[in-house]
C-alpha cells in the first residue's frame, strides 16, 4: 500500500487569520500520526504566510514519523533545512503572489543549483524529492542532477476532474472529460518512466476525495507503485466536520483501493 503524507499547512493558515496560538500545526500532526499518516508534511514559505519557522523545529522534535519540509531552493531555506534536519525536504518552485504551487521545479533552468543542493543535503543524510510536472525532460534532469525521488505535480489531473464523479469522468466525451483522461496519461507515463530510471515516485497536489480513486485505480491497472500520495488542504477541510483522526482514515481507505466514500 502507498504511503499517506499529510500537509499540515492549513492548520497554520487558519491560525495566521487572527494571530493567535491556535489552532496549534504540532497538535494536529500528532493527532494525524495517530490516525495512521506516514508522514507530515510541511511548507515553509519565504513570506511565511503560514508554518512559521518554530513549527518546523517544533514537528521536527514532536513527530515519531518522517517529516517532509517543502521549501523553495534558497539559501536561507537550505540553511534553515539543514539545521532542522528533516526525514525529505522537497524543492518546489515559489512565487509570492500565487494562493498555492502552480507548477513544477523549474529543473531545466536550475539544473547547477539543484546538483549543489543534492550535494549538500547529501552530506546532511536528508533526502531530496523535487516537485515537478510530469514530463520525460525533468524527470531524466533530475535522475542526471543525482536526484533520487521525484513528486509528480497531479494539479492538472485534479482540476479537470474535481467536479466529476468517476463513471462520468471515464465515460464522457466533453473537452473537460478528455482533458482529464490526457493528463492522467501524461502522470501515468511519467510515472513508469521516473521508476524505469530507478527513481521513487510520489504524487500530490489538488487531490481529494473525489479524484484520488480514479487515480490509484489507474496506477494499479498499469501495475504501478507510488510510494507516497503527500495531501493537505482536502484532509484539513474534511477534518472541519469529521476530526482529523476520521479525515486522515477516511483517505488511507481510498488509498487501498477497497472504498469510495463519495
Amino acid at each position: 500500500m502507498s504511503r499517506l503524507g499529510v500537509n499540515i499547512d492549513h492548520i497554520a493558515t487558519i491560525r495566521q487569520a487572527r494571530g493567535t496560538l491556535y489552532p496549534d500545526p504540532i497538535s494536529a500532526a500528532k493527532l494525524a500520526e495517530l490516525a495512521g499518516a506516514d508522514a507530515i508534511v510541511c511548507h515553509l514559505r519565504e513570506d511565511r504566510r503560514h508554518i512559521q519557522d518554530e513549527d518546523v523545529y517544533q514537528l521536527k522534535k514532536n513527530l515519531d514519523i518522517p517529516l517532509t519540509l517543502e521549501m523553495a531552493l534558497t539559501e536561507e531555506m537550505i540553511r534553515i533545512a539543514c539545521d532542522v534536519k528533516p526525514t525529505t525536504v522537497c524543492l518546489v518552485p515559489e512565487k509570492r503572489e500565487e494562493l498555492t504551487t502552480e507548477g513544477g521545479f523549474y529543473v531545466k533552468k536550475r539544473f547547477d543549483e539543484l546538483k549543489e543542493a543534492l550535494r549538500v543535503f547529501n552530506s546532511k543524510n536528508i533526502a531530496v524529492s523535487v516537485f515537478i510536472d510530469p514530463d520525460e525532460e525533468s524527470i531524466g534532469l533530475v535522475r542526471e542532477a543525482g536526484g533520487q525521488i521525484i513528486e509528480l505535480h497531479t494539479g492538472a489531473y485534479c482540476e479537470a476532474h474535481s467536479s466529476l464523479m468517476t463513471a462520468h469522468f471515464h465515460d464522457c466525451h466533453c473537452e473537460l472529460c478528455v482533458v482529464g483522461r490526457g493528463n492522467l496519461k501524461r502522470i501515468l507515463h511519467s510515472a513508469q518512466f521516473s521508476i524505469s530510471l530507478g527513481l521513487q515516485c510520489n504524487a500530490g497536489h489538488g487531490l481529494d476525495y473525489s479524484n484520488i480513486s480514479p487515480l490509484v485505480s489507474a496506477f494499479k491497472e498499469n501495475k504501478i507503485s507510488i510510494h507516497e500520495y503527500n495531501i493537505g488542504h482536502s484532509i484539513i477541510a474534511r477534518s472541519l466536520f469529521t476530526g482529523i483522526k476520521q479525515a486522515v482514515g477516511d483517505m488511507k481507505k481510498l488509498l487501498t483501493n477497497r472504498d469510495n466514500l463519495l
